[in-house]
């Protein structure tokens, strides 16, 4: 399990946003990954997207590793942020952009 948490702590090191996903965000694999590849993009927030079901190490890992028991995981500098559920609400509140801003993010929002 440490060579895991390893390659976990790697790849929240890779990029300030991190996305384990269920599929890509070219092609989400469920709709709860979907609704954050929506939110994330709709923000123009720059963020690496990984795919737990091309490894059964991995999606079973990053559950371990944030104690957390569902994907999308989303991470902002190496910290654990929420699920879909709390992804969503933070954007619907506006507090995920100001999160973002905060930890020095730079949020690009698409212009209607």
């Amino acid at each position: 399990m440490a060579d895991i948490n390893e390659q976990i702590r790697q790849e929240l090191t890779s990029a300030e946003v991190v996305l384990f996903m269920k599929g890509t965000p070219q092609f989400p694999m469920c709709g709860f990954s979907g609704q954050v590849v929506q939110i994330l993009d709709y923000l123009g927030v720059p963020y690496k997207g990984i795919n737990i079901l091309e490894d059964e190490e991995l999606r079973q890992g990053i559950k371990d590793y944030s104690n957390w028991p569902t994907i999308p995981q989303l991470y902002v500098k190496g910290e654990f942020l929420g699920g879909c559920d709390i992804v969503r609400e933070m954007f619907q509140a506006g507090e995920l952009a100001t999160h973002l801003s905060e930890n020095g993010v730079v949020c690009q929002p698409a212009k209607a």
